[in-house]
């Protein structure tokens, strides 16, 4: 049975990742108070109940708060069963936060006797802390719309294959700010920029001549192998440890260029490697 548990702040997309889930044929669950979690999976998978093969179930501050203390006895006990779980942790910055509730006029659940709304996201980044912690994958939803969240979940969860490792790889622009939900970030912004020639400006990394013009350099190829290298070294000890994802960003000034190159010229390599799962995205391609 595999088992996903979803965490994160309110407003960074919790419900779309629960119904993009439901959509795959997970029996979900949301807002599942953390002490009821062990009854509620010892119920389901019982022989006297309809036995699911995929349960994901929601968990938010309001029911998490008393019993965050007891979480990792809980997800040992829950590893114990031997249950496929998954811990997933949704987030987005502040200033997309109160935008997201400015827009759709919902009320933060944590702004309670009139708690300010930044006092209430900050209240409930406190209470999630340590779930962030033990999270296997977190998903920075910050520039994520709710299409471009169902895709990452549909490709990194509902597609992935137990005994694979995945790498996440993501290219995207140091003018747009660096992601948090990396495990490593690289910088390519020395290397040579299409961006000041005229004729390459408008493309991409992925156009023909934006490829021709960066492998022409020596440079670039010495980045590519270095980062492949320092990526395949080091992969079977995260694969030894039981992770289920190594997340890899690449950046460069806007995101459009060099870090797309870097991430496609990673993706094609990796994608041969045995038991694992490549996974891609250019956070800042569109922007």
């Amino acid at each position: 049975m595999k088992l996903v548990i979803i965490s994160g702040l309110s407003g960074s997309g919790k419900s779309v990742a629960i119904n993009t889930l439901e959509d795959d044929d997970f029996y979900c669950i949301d807002n599942m108070p953390l002490s009821m979690l062990l009854t509620c999976i010892e119920h389901l998978t019982s022989t006297a109940s309809i036995y699911y093969d995929k349960i994901a179930i929601g968990v938010d501050a309001r029911n998490a708060s008393k019993d965050i203390v007891s979480f990792p006895d809980i997800v040992a006990a829950i590893k114990k069963r031997g249950i496929e779980l998954e811990l997933i942790h949704l987030e987005a910055n502040e200033e997309t936060l109160i935008q997201r509730y400015s827009e759709t006029r919902r009320k933060h659940p944590l702004t309670k006797n009139g708690l300010p709304l930044v006092e209430a996201i900050h209240m409930e980044k406190h209470i999630l802390e340590d779930l962030v912690l033990l999270a296997d994958l977190r998903i920075d939803t910050t520039s994520t719309n709710v299409r471009e969240l169902r895709s990452i979940i549909t490709e990194q969860v509902c597609k992935k294959i137990s005994s694979e490792l995945t790498i996440l790889l993501q290219s995207f622009g140091f003018k747009y700010g660096v992601p948090n939900d990396s495990d490593y970030v690289f910088d390519v912004r020395c290397l040579p920029n299409p961006y000041w020639e005229k004729t390459l400006r408008e493309l991409t990394g992925k156009n023909t001549e934006v490829i021709e013009f960066l492998q022409s350099h020596d440079e670039v190829k010495q980045m590519i192998d270095s980062i492949s290298g320092f990526i395949e070294k080091w992969l079977p000890h995260f694969a030894k440890e039981n992770r289920s994802y190594l997340s890899v960003s690449i950046g460069c000034t806007g995101g459009h260029h060099r870090s797309v190159h870097v991430t496609e010229y990673l993706s094609k390599y990796f994608s041969d490697f045995k038991d694992t799962h490549v996974s891609i995205r250019h956070r800042d391609l569109e922007a």
